[in-house]
């Protein structure tokens, strides 16, 4: 009779919602017994979800489903972030509200995440862009501004044509905005600003208690950016005061001008009336310029003289005072004090404009520095020279001197800055959550009240590239405290904000009167394992990280940090062809590595799965062609899920393979096995079944430590194909061990079910297993199995190892049979002739220990 072959559609079908159904992702956060708070970065719905998109959500997957079967209350939710530039201007190309766009991709979403019979608990789905959700990131608003870390100011800003938005410094990406790639304009506008750098400190302080990957702790570092130094100031001719902060006041006898941002408050009044022409001009052309191109080291120095000079306050001598665009109005205090021998962009500027070079540090070896020579600033270590009554300090002391004696004469001050500005988050835009405030010529700045929120977006038809401000009649509204006529603030909040504190909202996603139940998410918070792409690294987490501690010094949670443990997933690749007349191709469009539509030939790369790329995955393809549980494998398997992997066509068709290997096996096992209960003995194992025996268990050991700190869970299907190829080598030899053959196949089924749930489903039940695999706990291995069938014991004489026995493996677990072994030893015995055994003592596998006199 032919054996039934694999049909993962009709299994897939039969199975697709049955752990929904049985509420086996659903958990009770009031009465948890051994929580974890597993979390996936939740996604942007501004398109479909793609192969690419599913290996975070297929790993997310699989570790919840064993950390299910090792006990654990897991609390696994989902939600949309929902809001932003993404979703609006993907709706905009299409003609369509975001809105409707946005609740489609949720609804296709949850489609897709059904067909790779990926399960959350979906009782807690929260959707950034509703009203009950946006209502209180309003309230999260009020409460910043209340306590001082809300404000608005006016501040030159990042602002993108193309978009019609501001952009955060950390939108604009290569000097162009990062979502349509429209160099950003320079302007002067009354923005809202989050507080962020009141947190500076600690937002650095705590990535030392964080289990995160060292490469996202040194991110936000550099991102955050702190500088230790001096603030020193400098006595202006006319009278003003210009203070610099500097990282290196050991050098300040060798400051020979100084540089003032465009932007710094003291242009105006230190310009000379027959250079303020060209001060304004210069003014005007750098306001133009990006910040991040204002800080390339490859551009061109330009700047302009003021006219004015100040006194270099430990030489007393005059020094001009200039004004470059090199010098931003956000780091220190807009100004520096420049030391062209020992700055690059320092001498490059000098070089530029003829100004002097003097040299305050000598190299600890080799000739002294001659400032006309050099090609270069000399930035390393060395001596102070023509420094005062500081020469002749070493570089390890020189810079706590050089402050200690700026303190002392009271012309400087220890100063520690940071790079990290204020999160500006309003945006022009119409889709995001408007910002709460309302103006009144009477009341002047006026907070909607909490029992008003929240303030809905106004419900208009398809409206383009246009904000809040352009819709007629949305900010006519009255004063809350007088009554009177009032204006609405006509900003929407920066998407960052939303994303800043979900993961509390889903511990109460229903409750109507607070946003999330301080009980609750002190009982579950922080995040145990949080996961999502590296992209991440710096603004979202740093975003989450500076509201959840905003929210404990406001007593709304009782910990500082969202997430203990992050695990950031790598991206899956694919080849791109892109023909030199028609750009990208679809690889339908490509023929022998030739355009079909004009012949030439194509260039190929590999890139990040992206739709503009034309070099996507459709998983509705690969799950027609091969099933879910194919896909969710190979996405597992083809590399390490920290690394960037590559999707091989070739790949897919050996999981496919793999699988009916798999399937033929259990099945064609099935007969054989019916009516076998009960485990295998192993004191009757012959060497095959020992080897398969010990095989199993150490299967079960490599993949329950996969799952663990490394989350290496393409190696626990490397080890689960193993023990497949050995089980099936030991079925078809002579006389099988059926209790064993039943003992391996029902254990590799429960290994393999985070990974391959619907198959595994299907097989543990034509097993005649009657529980659920989620109902049934996790494999177990037995250490003295993983040792295999013998395992060296030293044996030791007056404490010094004298011989090391092999022994069967129960042998050495017995500690009398374990005694005897080793008193009959022939090298033992040689050695105890002549002595008196005082005493021996057997450590069952590990050792044995003789004391002799």
């Amino acid at each position: 009779m032919n054996q039934e072959s694999y049909d993962p559609h009709a299994i897939e079908e039969k199975w697709r919602d049955f752990w929904r159904e049985r509420g086996y992702f659903r958990v009770d956060t009031a009465h948890p017994k051994r929580k974890f708070y597993y979390l996936n970065m939740f996604p942007y719905p501004s398109g479909y979800l793609h192969v690419g998109h599913g290996r975070n959500y297929i790993i997310g997957d699989a570790i919840v489903r064993f950390l299910l079967m090792r006990g654990h209350d897991v609390l696994n939710p989902m939600g949309w972030d929902a809001f932003g530039l993404p979703a609006e201007n993907a709706a905009i190309e299409r003609g369509i509200h975001p809105r409707d766009w946005t609740l489609a991709n949720i609804a296709y979403a949850k489609n897709q995440f059904r067909a790779w019979g990926i399960e959350y608990d979906w009782e807690r789905e929260v959707t950034t862009c509703l009203p009950d959700y946006y209502r209180w990131t309003q309230w999260l608003f009020l409460k910043l501004h209340e306590n001082g870390l809300a404000y608005k100011k006016r501040a030159a800003v990042n602002y993108c044509p193309n978009c019609k938005t501001v952009l955060a410094n950390e939108q604009v990406v290569g000097g162009a905005c990062e979502r349509c790639g429209t160099p950003p304009e320079q302007r002067e506008l009354d923005q809202w600003f989050f507080r962020i750098t009141a947190y500076a400190d600690r937002l650095l302080a705590d990535l030392a208690d964080l289990a995160w990957p060292d490469h996202v702790k040194k991110m936000q570092e550099n991102w955050i950016g702190r500088s230790e130094g001096a603030t020193i100031a400098f006595r202006c001719e006319g009278g003003e005061e210009i203070r610099v902060f500097t990282t290196r006041p050991d050098t300040l006898w060798g400051a020979t001008f100084l540089v003032l941002a465009p932007e710094h408050p003291l242009v105006d009044a230190l310009t000379v009336p027959e250079r303020r022409a060209e001060v304004e001009g210069y003014r005007r052309a750098a306001g133009c310029a990006s910040e991040i191109e204002r800080l390339s080291a490859e551009r061109e120095k330009t700047g302009v003289f003021t006219g004015s000079r100040a006194l270099n306050p430990v030489t007393g001598e005059p020094i001009p005072i200039w004004v470059a665009d090199y010098v931003m109005p956000t780091y220190g205090t807009g100004a520096i004090m420049a030391v062209p021998a020992h700055d690059e962009r320092d001498f490059a500027f000098a070089r530029a404009f003829g100004l002097p070079i003097r040299v305050v540090v000598a190299p600890p070896d080799g000739p002294a520095l001659d400032a006309r020579a050099m090609g270069t600033a000399y930035t390393g270590p060395g001596t102070m020279v023509r420094s005062g009554p500081l020469s002749g300090t070493p570089a390890a002391t020189a810079i706590a001197r050089t402050i200690a004696y700026l303190e002392e004469q009271g012309i400087g001050e220890r100063t520690v800055v940071y790079k990290l500005r204020d999160w500006l988050i309003s945006r022009q835009r119409y889709w995001g959550a408007p910002i709460p405030i309302v103006y009144c010529d009477r009341c002047g700045v006026v907070p909607v009240p909490e029992e008003a929120l929240p303030v809905l977006l106004p419900e208009v038809p398809f409206i383009g590239k246009m904000g809040l401000a352009d819709i007629p009649g949305y900010a006519d509204t009255v004063c809350p405290r007088c009554g009177g006529e009032a204006r609405r603030d006509t900003d929407t909040m920066d998407t960052f904000v939303d994303s800043s504190w979900y993961f509390l909202r889903f511990v109460s996603p229903h409750a109507e009167e607070v946003p999330f139940v301080t009980e609750d998410v002190n009982r579950w918070l922080p995040v145990d394992l949080y996961v999502g792409g590296v992209e991440h690294a710096i603004l979202h987490l740093l975003y989450a990280r500076f509201i959840t501690k905003a929210f404990h010094d406001l007593g709304y949670v009782g910990f500082t940090e969202p997430f203990r443990r992050l695990f950031t997933q790598g991206m899956v690749c694919h080849t791109a062809y892109k023909c030199p007349q028609h750009g990208w191709l679809y690889p339908k469009e490509v023929d022998d590595l030739r355009c079909t539509k004009c012949g030439r030939e194509v260039a190929t790369s590999y890139f990040a799965m992206s739709k503009s790329k034309k070099n996507v995955v459709e998983p509705a393809d690969i799950i027609q062609r091969y099933g879910a549980d194919t896909e969710r494998l190979y996405t597992l398997f083809m590399g390490p899920p920290d690394r960037d992997i590559e999707w091989s066509e070739e790949g897919i068709r050996g999981a496919w393979r793999f699988l009916n290997r798999f399937w033929n096996l259990v099945v064609g096992q099935l007969p054989h096995l019916a009516g076998i209960a009960g485990e295998p003995d192993p004191s009757r194992f012959g060497p095959a079944e020992r080897a398969l025996w010990q095989k199993l268990h150490a299967t079960v050991k490599k993949v329950t430590e996969e799952f663990g700190e490394r989350l290496g869970l393409n190696t626990a299907i490397a080890a689960i194909m193993e023990l497949a190829n050995e089980a099936a080598a030991y079925v078809e030899g002579p006389d099988p061990d059926q209790r064993l053959v039943r003992a391996v196949l029902s254990r590799m089924i429960l290994l393999l079910s985070p990974f391959t749930p619907f198959l595994a489903e299907e097989l543990w039940h034509r097993l005649g297993e009657e529980k659920a695999i989620l109902d049934t706990p996790w494999p177990e291995y037995d250490p003295r199995a993983v040792a295999g069938d013998e395992v060296e014991v030293p044996v030791q004489i007056n404490g010094k190892v004298r011989t090391r026995l092999r022994l069967a493996a129960h042998a050495a677990s017995d500690p009398d049979a374990l005694r005897e072994a080793a008193l009959a030893a022939p090298d033992v015995q040689e050695r105890l002739r002549g002595h008196e055994v005082q005493r021996v003592i057997a450590v069952p596998g590990k050792l044995v220990s003789i004391v002799v006199r």
